[in-house]
C-alpha cells in the first residue's frame, strides 16, 4: 500500500489549520490591546456590519456552534460589549447587539486588517485571490454538510 496521502506534510487539512494558527497570532497584539480574543474580534466583526442579529445567524455566519458561541457572548456581554436581547413575539429568538462601547471599538480596530496585511509578504491581489479560493472552498464544503444532515 502507499502511505503517501498519510504524510503530515502532504494533508491540505493541516496545511488551513496551520496558516489559521499562525495568522490568529498575527492578529494577537493587536487585540489584546483591545481586550478581545480572536473569536471575539471576528464576532465584532459580523455585528459591526451588521447589529442586531440573531444568535441563530451569527452562528451560522462565524461557523460556530452554540457550544462555543454561547461562552464567547457571555463574555462580551459581561464586558459590556454586546447585550443579549429575547424577541417579544417569540422568546426562542434572541438578538445580539453592540453596547455603546462595542460600536465604539470599531474605531479603535480599524487599522488592525492594514497592521496585520502589511507585516506580511503577501501582496493585495495574492491575498483577495487567496482568500476567494478559501471562500468557494468554505461553501463547497457547506454545501456537502448541507447535503449530509
Amino acid at each position: 500500500m502507499d502511505y503517501e496521502m498519510l504524510k503530515l506534510d502532504n494533508q491540505l487539512c493541516f496545511a488551513l489549520y496551520a496558516c489559521s494558527r499562525e495568522i490568529t497570532k498575527l492578529y494577537k497584539p493587536h487585540l489584546e490591546s483591545l481586550g478581545l480574543t480572536y473569536t471575539q474580534y471576528i464576532t465584532l466583526l459580523v455585528l459591526w456590519e451588521q447589529d442586531n442579529i440573531k444568535i441563530k445567524q451569527l452562528g451560522k455566519i462565524l461557523h460556530l456552534d452554540s457550544g462555543t458561541l454561547t461562552p464567547l457572548l457571555n463574555k462580551l456581554e459581561k464586558a459590556d460589549i454586546v447585550t443579549r436581547i429575547k424577541d417579544n413575539n417569540d422568546e426562542r429568538n434572541v438578538f445580539v447587539k453592540l453596547t455603546v462601547k462595542g460600536n465604539e471599538m470599531k474605531d479603535k480596530a480599524k487599522e488592525i486588517p492594514a497592521k496585520v496585511f502589511c507585516s506580511k509578504e503577501l501582496s493585495i491581489d495574492q491575498a483577495i485571490d487567496l482568500r476567494e479560493e478559501l471562500k468557494a472552498l468554505l461553501t463547497r464544503l457547506d454545501n456537502k454538510t448541507d447535503n449530509i444532515i
